[in-house]
């Protein structure tokens, strides 16, 4: 008879010894699996079973939609285009590239999900453009990095969608209704910030553009804008599904690209299909041997076992939700989001439930923790992006963003114990 004891180690040691080994994460969760499995004697058919079971998901149908639609907006010129209508919005402050760089990367987030797409595109503009007007290279590479990270909290962001499938089914309308507010408030913090250092360091203002030359940047960029308000839209209205919403964006975003703007020719589709279908094959892989790892949690009863654990620490809410903060924030410094997500929910769910934390709060308190995780070493693929495109190294940029870091953990803290900031507006929309 197998020790169950021993075969959770098996598990988990395995697997961490793979990803200090740095073997790719999917290959780790996978092989970590069928490595236990025939310890427990459990057919390898099995496995696979799970395997495919993680990926037949018609909610999972909606990330493929969503890299398309980011992959064509991203190359069709919607980045340029949202820098020009947020630097209408809010360019002449002191510092004002910094605060245009947040501003149009809370735009973006809307319509890419994603904080490295965001880095790359919007970074790839104003990182030299902030550098050639004076601004110091890690301010530039820090601004930007750290706003990338709105890109997984305010809607749509597939990163919800992997969470929901992880949680069992949480409503992804409400996730990304809950999104809303923490990831404006993490904009407007990371702002205040981008003012106080830009005053320190005397950087200048942003030049006037005339009323008539912004309504025209504002009715260009608003075609774009449109993307993420059809997605978000249709899911609040319940006229579509988040798969659908996300098909007909992704229509919406081909038209508007290759027919409207007309930057780039039909035959750049090419390149975007095949860095969507790269980028969707690294997930849905990442999906199948997770929910495989998964399982097998399950099966060992590692959910409950850490319930127990974790309740017989302390009693006190608060301190053990602090706990589970600290805990995600250190394993987001050594592990990318997804398989995080993936991994950590089916734990930790049961949990934060027996303290009375609703599942659309914790899905967002974790999706920050994360996404705080993605713009600090020493696997941040935000902070790899953004210092690649600024050339600086992360140990020169490393101090210079604490502040940035200091204002992300207060937004985590306050989204942490106010439940009202994430749950306002899916309860006020969606009851």
């Amino acid at each position: 008879m197998p020790d169950l004891n021993f075969a959770i180690f098996l598990l988990i040691g395995s697997f961490i010894l793979f990803l200090v080994l740095r073997v790719p994460i999917t290959f780790a969760l996978g092989v970590s699996s069928i490595i236990t499995a025939i310890y427990l004697k459990i057919p390898l058919m099995s496995i696979l079973q799970q395997m495919v079971k993680g990926i037949q998901s018609f909610s999972l149908m909606a990330i493929p939609f969503f890299i398309l639609a980011g992959e064509i907006m991203g190359e069709g010129g919607i980045s340029r285009r949202l820098i020009e209508f947020s630097n209408v919005l809010i360019g002449r402050v002191r510092g004002g590239l910094a605060q245009v760089n947040i501003l149009a990367s809370m735009f973006f987030g809307g319509i890419s999900g994603s904080a490295v797409a965001d880095t790359s595109s919007i970074g790839a503009i104003l990182i030299p453009m902030m550098k050639k007007n004076g601004y110091d290279a890690d301010y530039s590479v820090g601004v930007t990095v750290t706003s990338a990270c709105q890109g997984v909290i305010i809607p749509p962001s597939h990163n919800m969608i992997i969470y929901s499938l992880a949680a069992g089914g949480v409503s992804v309308g409400k996730l990304f209704l809950g999104g809303f507010v923490p990831g404006v408030l993490l904009g407007v913090g990371l702002m205040i910030v981008s003012y106080i250092i830009a005053v320190k360091r005397g950087y200048k203002k942003g030049k006037k553009i005339s009323f008539k030359e912004g309504i025209k940047i504002a009715k260009d960029a608003l075609l774009g804008i449109m993307t993420a308000v059809i997605i978000i839209g249709g899911v609040l209205s319940g006229v579509f599904t988040a798969t659908e919403s996300a098909a007909i964006a992704c229509i919406y975003a081909f038209v508007i690209t290759f027919f409207v703007y007309r930057e780039i020719p039909i035959t750049r589709m090419n390149k975007i299909l095949y860095n969507s279908l790269k980028t969707l094959s690294l997930v849905l892989s990442l999906i199948a041997t997770a929910q495989a790892f998964g399982w097998l949690l399950a099966y060992l009863r590692v959910p409950a076992l850490a319930t127990n654990a974790l309740l017989t620490m302390t009693n006190n809410k608060y301190m053990l939700l602090l706990f589970l903060n600290v805990l995600l924030l250190l394993l987001g410094c050594i592990m990318d989001m997804a398989p995080l997500i993936l991994i950590t929910t089916p734990i930790l769910l049961p949990v934060v439930t027996k303290l009375g934390m609703h599942p659309v709060h914790f899905g967002i308190m974790l999706i920050l923790n994360l996404a705080i995780g993605l713009c600090t070493p020493p696997v941040g693929s935000a902070l790899f992006v953004g210092c690649a495109v600024g050339e600086i190294s992360i140990e020169k940029i490393t101090k210079s963003m604490l502040p940035f870091y200091l204002i992300m953990v207060v937004v985590l803290i306050l989204v942490t114990f106010i439940p009202n900031i994430v749950m306002y507006v899916p309860n006020t929309f969606m009851n």
